[in-house]
């Protein structure tokens, strides 16, 4: 992605001149069309809130509104679909196919001569946005006030410049999907070559051995992590990591001045959305209550070949009825196969290691597109820089 701002004909500075201020409701239109299931025939892809991913604007998947019970909102392409429930989540959505959502997901639409969609759909991406949708009704179900959001003052370029900023954008969009795209890809070809190694589907030359198998709990010695509250981590801005249940940043939340854990072992997530995630530790470190503790007993085995075998396993052992759980007595009987050759188990180990740089190399990647998009954004959406039309 090319940082050079002057690529776009970009020009700093200038006034915002022909830009106008106007409150948010008078340029946008909240859709109020609606979707009985109970008594239309027709079906439409179905968008909940949890088919959107947070701050990407990635659809994660959707199902038939055929299926439905409750009344859902109607939208159309071009429609700009934004997250009302807990709209620090960030979830945003510009389809580009007819289709009913969540009543919890507002369906906005840019007033026709004022306000293109593609802009809009920028709009609702920014901290301003973002910042104010947040001033909402309720605490433990926190949702947006279109009242109070209707009544923000945004200031608005003409429409070309408008198309302009919307189409400079959708290019960092596109870097950051293609990059997103080759990060599964890589993610794929590990998974791949896990299942062909770690189950003797495919076996290396020059290694003798023979397998071996066990439950987890006859090479392994179980624990829990411990509560660790958030204020705990707040007081203490310290050296050993706190990992807790998330996926990102390998679980860490926090650090504390004090340590649990001592040495090599193997993590999971015991419950909740990403109940069965496997991580392999080494060093001094602490794990909250949601994190299951292995510990490694046998001699010829080693650590990070157990944590690849057991990445490539748990899934199928996760309880999904209701609240996600992989529990401690589950894991204890997980069967594991193991080749006896701990050279061949450190070489495996090696080829999986590079894969995982790589893919964090690309991850660290998209994070810095995000960041300058971000950037970039804010700049544009504000005027302070200007594109030529």
């Amino acid at each position: 992605m090319r940082r050079d701002f002057s690529y776009y004909r970009l020009k700093v500075g200038a006034t915002l001149k022909n830009w106008r201020k106007y409150e948010f409701g008078e340029v946008v239109t909240l859709s109020k069309e609606k979707y009985n299931p109970k008594k239309e025939k027709d079906n439409f892809i179905c968008i909940e809130l949890e088919h959107l991913e947070s701050d990407t604007g990635r659809l994660l998947g959707h199902t038939d509104s055929i299926t439905q019970q409750s009344v859902k909102n109607k939208f159309k392409p071009g429609s700009v679909l934004f997250g009302k429930l807990r709209p620090y989540l960030k979830k945003f959505h510009l389809p580009n196919f007819h289709g009913v959502c969540s009543s919890e997901i507002w369906v906005l639409e840019g007033n026709e001569g004022k306000l293109r969609n593609e802009y809009l759909y920028c709009l609702v991406q920014t901290n301003k946005f973002t910042q104010n949708a947040n001033k909402s009704a309720g605490s433990k179900m926190p949702r947006a006030d279109w009242n109070y959001v209707s009544e923000v003052i945004f200031t608005v370029p003409p429409l070309e410049e408008q198309q302009k900023i919307a189409s400079i954008l959708s290019i960092w969009n596109k870097a950051i999907e293609l990059k997103e795209k080759l990060i599964e890809q890589k993610k794929e070809q590990k998974k791949g070559l896990m299942q062909k190694l770690l189950t003797g589907e495919v076996r290396l030359p020059g290694f003798d051995g023979e397998w071996e198998e066990y439950e987890v709990q006859e090479i392994c010695s179980l624990g829990r992590g411990r509560v660790i509250s958030k204020k705990e981590i707040a007081k203490n801005i310290g050296t050993y990591p706190v990992y807790s249940s998330q996926t990102s940043d390998e679980g860490k939340i926090g650090s504390i001045n004090t340590y649990d854990f001592d040495g090599e072992y193997i993590t999971w997530t015991t419950d909740g959305a990403n109940a069965g995630t496997v991580f392999y530790r080494n060093g001094k470190f602490n794990c909250t209550n949601v994190c299951g503790i292995l510990k490694l007993n046998k001699d010829n085995i080693d650590a990070r070949y157990l944590s690849y075998i057991l990445q490539a396993n748990t899934d199928k052992y996760v309880v999904r009825h209701g609240n996600p759980k992989l529990m401690n007595n589950i894991m204890a009987i997980i069967p594991v196969r193991i080749f006896n050759n701990y050279n061949y188990q450190k070489y495996i180990c090696d080829l999986f290691d590079v894969l995982d740089k790589e893919i964090k190399l690309f991850e660290k990647e998209v994070k810095e597109i995000k960041h300058q998009k971000q950037g970039l954004m804010q700049q544009l959406l504000t005027g302070k820089i200007r594109v030529k039309v």
